[in-house]
């Protein structure tokens, strides 16, 4: 009976993540930029963050507008290597510097203990990518709530992937 309230809630929480994320105001979106040249090495303007949530979780990529921009590759696999390096130790300080410590679903994020989600980070010939899993629903829904408060700071910069199934 747990195993099937947890499947329908995953299902729910799935199914309520494609729908639209609202764009920040156009004074938090400059914001967000000013504080993100601190903390991301690429430059926004060449590149486009793509998050794709998952029933588990999710994908974070970054990738380059220009396939042949080989320098902002480098930066963007340095990048996203290091952070998931940290967010694998619970150090989720990197979104807060840019986005603030009242992030949607930082919160939670931050009390996840070692393994309770798995951080995998692999190269893309056009960048890279970081997949985020769980089993455990709040925590799941955290990455969704996180995803979402990116792709709205981020709205100039950022996609909704494809749901993957």
């Amino acid at each position: 009976m747990k195993n099937l309230f947890i499947s329908a809630l995953s299902i729910l929480l799935f199914m309520s993540s494609t729908y639209a994320v609202e764009k920040a105001s156009e004074a938090r979106l400059d914001e967000v930029v000013r504080r993100g040249v601190h903390v991301m090495p690429f430059d926004l303007e060449l590149t486009t963050h793509v998050f794709s949530k998952l029933p588990t979780g999710g994908i974070q990529k970054v990738i380059v507008k220009n396939p042949k921009n080989i320098q902002q590759i480098k930066l963007i696999r340095e990048h996203l290597a290091q952070i998931s390096c940290q967010f694998q130790q619970g150090n989720f300080s990197n979104p807060a510097k840019i986005h603030g410590n009242a992030m949607a679903g930082l919160k939670d994020l931050k009390k996840a203990t070692p393994n309770q989600i798995k951080i995998v980070y692999k190269e893309l010939p056009n960048g890279a990518k970081i997949t985020y899993s769980t089993e455990i629903p709040l925590l799941t829904s955290a990455i969704h709530q996180w995803f979402d408060a990116q792709l709205s700071d981020h709205a100039r910069h950022a996609i909704s992937g494809h749901p993957h199934h």
